[in-house]
């Protein structure tokens, strides 16, 4: 599979400034806060994707005003599974700051989150900055300095877990919390297709995937997102921590949840949830 997939990113956006502020502090606040709101695009249904994008890049910076740091992006609704849960067909991008980050094997408090639900990903870590906008997943392989396996841990915060692409990039693509762990590995010494995934909760799996569940390949993902980065104006970073989306459907999380995922050739990655 290409990276020549639809996008909406660089369309030019409707809402007035004051508008896509107002938005930005009211999904700030959801997160802080960890409540809901209605999807944004019921309030003003001319709503597009440049204004969810719009409103992230407010978000971003309204938590790097806080004291946040920039560590990296990730990239949703890369597999079909994943698309055909949220009932939106064209992958979309957020941002990573440092305090999203949780230890291996840590206790994640679920106190703070409205709609906790995890996935396996592929991370990929990298040494040179890429651009687009014709990124290829070549480019991706050769920037790379390693893979490592990934939990995110995704929260939305629109009622009812209802979503539209528009409200769910302006909700920063329901970024909440990640967590590495495993083995770090150069991706020349794997063949990232065909990696395959299980994760568990409670001692029972409780989903499986393949690596190719991701646009045909990760890398694939990676080249879109820096694509669509480069649509908004920005670059992917040396150094940037970057996710690939999730290989299989998100799973809905509690407290006292034990959750396991195992990666072939990368080992596993383990939280509890509390």
């Amino acid at each position: 599979m290409t990276t020549n997939l639809k996008s909406t990113a660089a369309v030019s956006r409707t809402l007035a400034d004051q508008d896509l502020l107002r938005f930005a502090e009211r999904v700030s606040n959801a997160q802080d806060n960890g409540h809901t709101i209605p999807l944004l695009s019921e309030e003003i249904p001319g709503m597009n994707v440049a204004d969810g994008y719009a409103i992230q890049t407010l978000l971003r910076h309204i938590t790097i005003g806080r004291g946040a740091r920039l560590v990296g992006w990730k990239i949703g609704l890369t597999s079909r599974a994943k698309m055909v849960q949220m009932n939106v067909f064209e992958p979309a991008i957020g941002f990573l700051t440092d305090d999203m980050a949780r230890p291996e094997n840590s206790s994640i408090t679920v106190a703070d989150m409205i709609h906790p639900r995890v996935e396996c990903e592929i991370a990929f870590v990298m040494k040179h900055a890429l651009h687009g906008p014709n990124c290829t997943k070549e480019q991706v392989l050769s920037a790379t300095d390693f893979v490592l396996p990934a939990v995110e841990v995704i929260d939305s915060r629109f009622e009812a877990y209802r979503f539209d692409l528009c409200s769910v990039i302006a909700d920063n693509s329901s970024s909440a919390r990640f967590v590495t762990g495993g083995r770090a590995r150069y991706a020349t010494e794997l063949d990232l297709r065909t990696l395959g995934v299980a994760i568990e909760i409670n001692g029972e799996v409780v989903a499986t995937g393949a690596s190719a569940a991701v646009l045909g390949h990760p890398a694939e993902a990676i080249a879109h997102l820096v694509n669509i980065l480069h649509s908004q104006g920005e670059h992917l970073a040396a150094g940037s921590f970057v996710m690939s989306g999730g290989i299989t459907e998100a799973l809905p999380v509690k407290a006292g949840d034990q959750v396991v995922a195992r990666f072939q050739e990368l080992g596993s990655v383990a939280m509890r949830f509390i």
